[in-house]
C-alpha cells in the first residue's frame, strides 16, 4: 500500500500543478525529437551522392592503334556524362588540384595523357597497364572518401569490362574469319584431295609409260606433261591451304591443352574386356565338355581365373573413370554405360566364385558347369554388345570436337608440310622426266632411277590424307571456329553475374537505422528523467522503508517512460513512416525496453545518487561504441567486441531489429531472456543495496548539498 501511496501522491502532484505538468510532457516529447531528426537525416543518404562534387581531368592525348585513333579518355568522360551517381565536373588539372585541397571537390580523378597509350601496348612484347590518378581530401568528411572512392573503383572496373569485352571481340572476330575462310575455301581443299588421289592413282600408269619410254616417247611426253598441269594445280591449291593451316595451327597450339582424347583408350579397354570374356567362355566349355580332372582341365580353369581377375579389374577402372567423368558435368552422360558395366562387372565376380568353386570342388556337379558356362556366355554377350554400341552412343557423349582436336593441328600441319615437300619434289622429278624424254633414253635411264622414290611419296601422301579423314572432319573444325562474336565477347566481358537474395528487405537507409535511434533515445529520455526528476521523496524520516521508496517512485518514472516509448515508436511508424513489418511488436518492444532502461537508470541514480547519474552517461557511451548499432561489432576494436554481450543495448537493438524486419522468434527469445536476467539483477541489486547505501551514504549525501552546487 506504501508503494502505491507515493505513486499515486506523485501523480496527484503532477496534476494539480500545471507548471510541473508541462515540465513532464516536455520530458515525453524530447527523447522522440532525438530519434525522428536523427532517423530523418539519414533517410537515404547513399541515395542523393549526386550531390557530391568530383573534378575529372582528362589529359589523355589518345594513341593510334593498328591504323585506328583511339582516345580512352575522351570515351570516359562521355560515359561519366551520362552518369549521374556522383557529382562529376570536368574541369583542368590546376582547378581540380585547387578544388579539392580548398573543399570545393571531395576528391579528383586524373586521366595522364598516356593512357590509352598503355592500354594499346597490351598488343606489344611489353604491355604496360595504365594508371587512374585518384586524390582525396579525407579531412573534409568521413564518409565521402568511402563513396568517391567507390566511384573511381567503378570507373576503373568499367574501363577494365570494356577492354576485355573489345579485345576478346577481337579475337573471336579472327577466329570467325578464319572459319569462314576455311568455309569458303573448302572446294579447293576438296580438289586437292582429289588430286593428290588422282596422282596416286596414275602412278603405275606412269612407271608403266617410262618402262615403255624408248618405244613410246611422245606417249610419254604427253602423259607427263599431263602430270605437270596437275601439279601446277595443286601447288596453286596447296599455297592456299598452306596459309589456312598455319592459321588453324596457330589457334589449336593455344589452345592444345583443352583437347583431351579419352574416347579411344574407353574403346580399347572395353575391346580388350570382350577379348577376355570370349577367352573366359572358351575355358567355360572346356570346362563343361572336360569334367574329369584332366590337366588339360585343370590348366583351362586357372587360365580363365586368372583372366577373368584381369576382367573384373578392367572393369573396375572403367567404372571409375566414367564415374569421375560425370562428376565433372553437370548432367551423368555416362550411367547407362555404368550401370551396364556394373551389371557386366556382377556377372564376371559371379562367374569367378563359380570358377574357384569348381576349382575347390575338384568334380563339380553338371549343373553348376552348366551356370558357369551360361554366365560366361551372357558376360562375352553383354561386353560385346557394348563394344557394338561404341560408335554409335559412347563415342558421341565424348566431346567429339575436344578428343579430336588434339591432334587436329599436328596432323594438318604435318600433312600440308609432307604434302609441299613431296609436290616440290615430285614437280622437279616430272621436270627432269620431261626433259628426260625430249633428250632420249639416256634421261628416261635416270627418271626411271628416280621414279620410285616419287611413287613412295605420293603414296605416303594420300595414305596420310585417308589417315586423317578417319579421325578428323574439316567441318566439324570450320563448326567450332564460326561463332557469334557479340555473344563471346560479352560472355568473357562478364562470365559470372550475381544474383542477390535479400532475405529481409528494408527499403531504406533511414528505417534500418530506426532500430538503434529510437533504443538510444529511450535511454537518452532515461537519462532526462533522472536528471531532473529525484528519486527521493520529501516526507517525515522513517515514514517510509527505503524499498517502498524504491518501487513507490519508481512506478513514476516507469509510467512517464513508457509514454516517451509510445510517443517515439507510434512516431516513427505514423510521422516518418518507417518501415516497420511487425508495427505492434515494434511499439510493444519498445515500451519493454523503455521499462528496463528506466529500471537501470533509476536504479543507478537511487542508489549512487549523482555519481549514478555519471554511470548512466557512462553506459550511454560505451553502448553507442560497442553495441554494433551502427558498424558491425566485428570490425570494433577488441575491447568493445568484449564488451559487447554485457551491454543491454545490444539485445535492445537486435529485439527492434527483429520487429522492423520480420520477426525471427529464436533470435526474438533469445534478445528477450537476456533482457529479462538484466533486469532481474538490476531490481534485486536496487533492493538489496537501497537500504544499507540509503544508510551509511546519506551523512556524505548531505555534505555534499551542503556546498550548494550539488543537490
Amino acid at each position: 500500500m506504501k508503494i502505491l501511496r507515493i505513486y499515486q501522491d506523485d501523480i496527484k502532484s503532477v496534476t494539480t500543478n500545471w507548471a510541473a505538468a508541462l515540465v513532464i510532457i516536455a520530458l515525453m516529447f524530447l527523447p522522440s525529437l532525438y530519434a525522428w531528426f536523427n532517423i530523418k537525416a539519414s533517410w537515404d543518404p547513399y541515395g542523393h551522392t549526386g550531390g557530391i562534387p568530383i573534378a575529372v581531368v582528362n589529359e589523355d592525348n589518345g594513341t593510334v592503334l593498328r591504323g585506328k585513333k583511339i582516345n580512352i579518355g575522351k570515351e570516359v568522360v562521355n560515359s561519366l556524362k551520362q552518369n549521374k551517381s556522383l557529382g562529376w565536373d570536368f574541369v583542368d588539372a590546376k582547378k581540380a588540384d585547387q578544388g579539392v585541397k580548398h573543399g570545393d571537390y571531395f576528391a579528383s580523378i586524373t586521366i595522364p595523357n598516356d593512357f590509352s597509350e598503355k592500354i594499346g601496348t597490351v598488343l606489344s612484347d611489353n604491355p604496360q597497364k595504365p594508371v587512374l590518378i585518384y586524390v582525396v581530401n579525407e579531412k573534409i568528411n568521413a564518409i565521402a572518401p568511402k563513396i568517391t572512392a567507390k566511384g573511381a573503383t567503378g570507373i576503373k572496373e568499367q574501363i577494365s569490362k570494356n577492354f576485355v569485352k573489345t579485345a576478346n571481340g577481337v579475337i573471336f572476330d579472327i577466329f570467325n574469319r578464319l572459319g569462314i575462310e576455311l568455309q569458303k575455301n573448302l572446294p579447293d581443299i576438296e580438289k586437292l584431295k582429289t588430286m593428290i588421289f588422282w596422282l596416286n592413282d596414275h602412278l603405275a600408269e606412269a612407271e608403266n609409260i617410262i618402262n615403255t619410254a624408248n618405244q613410246d616417247a611422245d606417249q610419254a611426253e604427253k602423259i607427263v606433261a599431263d602430270l605437270q598441269v596437275k601439279l601446277n594445280e595443286v601447288d596453286s591449291i596447296m599455297g592456299r591451304a598452306q596459309q589456312l593451316s598455319g592459321q588453324l595451327t596457330t589457334f589449336f597450339d593455344s589452345n592444345q591443352e583443352t583437347f583431351e582424347n579419352l574416347a579411344p583408350a574407353v574403346k580399347q579397354n572395353l575391346i580388350y574386356m570382350e577379348q577376355t570374356a570370349a577367352d573366359v567362355e572358351q575355358v567355360t566349355g572346356i570346362l563343361l565338355s572336360n569334367t574329369d580332372s584332366s590337366e588339360e582341365r585343370q590348366s583351362a580353369l586357372n587360365d580363365g581365373i586368372t583372366r577373368l581377375t584381369a576382367l573384373i579389374r578392367a572393369e573396375t577402372l572403367l567404372i571409375n573413370l566414367l564415374n569421375q567423368i560425370n562428376d565433372l558435368g553437370t548432367a551423368p552422360l555416362f550411367a547407362n554405360e555404368i550401370t551396364q558395366l556394373n551389371k557386366q562387372k556382377d556377372s564376371a565376380e559371379s562367374l569367378l566364385s563359380n570358377l574357384k568353386t569348381i576349382q575347390s570342388l575338384g568334380t563339380p556337379s553338371q549343373d553348376l558347369l552348366v551356370r558357369t558356362n551360361r554366365i560366361a556366355s551372357d558376360l562375352s554377350s553383354g561386353l560385346t554388345q557394348l563394344v557394338n554400341q561404341y560408335d554409335s552412343k559412347i563415342a558421341r557423349k565424348f566431346a567429339q570436337i575436344s578428343a579430336a582436336a588434339k591432334q587436329v593441328p599436328v596432323n594438318a600441319n604435318e600433312f600440308f608440310t609432307n604434302a609441299d615437300q613431296t609436290l616440290s619434289q615430285i614437280k622437279k622429278i616430272l621436270q627432269d622426266a620431261a626433259a628426260g624424254i625430249a633428250i632420249g633414253k639416256r634421261d628416261l635411264a635416270l627418271i626411271k632411277r628416280d621414279f620410285p622414290a616419287v611413287k613412295q611419296k605420293i603414296t605416303n601422301l594420300a595414305n596420310q590424307i585417308r589417315e586423317f579423314e578417319k579421325t578428323e572432319d574439316i567441318r566439324d573444325i570450320i563448326d567450332l571456329l564460326r561463332n557469334d562474336v557479340k555473344k563471346e565477347s560479352d560472355f568473357f566481358a562478364e562470365p559470372v553475374l550475381l544474383k542477390e537474395k535479400r532475405l529481409f528487405p528494408i527499403p531504406n537507409y533511414g528505417s534500418a537505422m530506426s532500430p538503434f535511434f529510437t533504443t538510444l533515445a529511450l535511454w537518452v529520455g532515461a537519462t532526462l528523467l533522472i536528471s531532473l526528476i529525484p528519486v527521493e521523496i520529501s516526507g517525515l524520516p522513517g515514514t517510509y522503508h527505503p524499498n517502498h521508496v524504491y518501487l513507490g517512485r519508481f512506478l513514476t518514472f516507469l509510467t512517464i517512460a513508457l509514454c516517451q516509448s509510445l510517443i517515439v515508436t507510434a512516431g516513427d511508424i505514423l510521422l516518418l513512416k518507417t518501415y516497420v513489418v511487425d508495427k505492434p511488436w515494434f511499439i510493444l518492444f519498445g515500451l519493454l525496453i523503455s521499462a528496463i532502461f528506466m529500471l537501470i537508470t533509476y536504479t543507478l541514480v537511487s542508489i549512487f545518487g549523482n555519481v549514478g547519474k555519471g554511470l548512466a552517461i557512462v553506459f550511454l557511451v560505451l553502448q553507442i561504441s560497442g553495441a554494433g548499432g551502427t558498424f558491425p561489432v566485428q570490425v570494433m576494436p577488441s575491447f568493445f567486441q568484449k564488451l559487447h554481450p554485457f551491454l543491454p543495448f545490444t539485445y535492445a537493438i537486435s529485439l527492434m531489429r527483429e520487429a522492423v524486419g520480420g520477426i525471427e522468434w529464436d533470435v526474438a527469445k533469445h534478445d528477450l531472456a537476456i533482457l529479462s536476467v538484466m533486469t532481474a539483477i538490476t531490481l534485486i541489486f536496487g533492493l538489496v543495496l537501497k537500504g544499507p547505501i540509503e544508510k551509511y551514504g546519506g551523512t556524505l549525501q548531505k555534505k555534499a548539498k551542503e556546498s550548494r552546487l550539488i543537490h
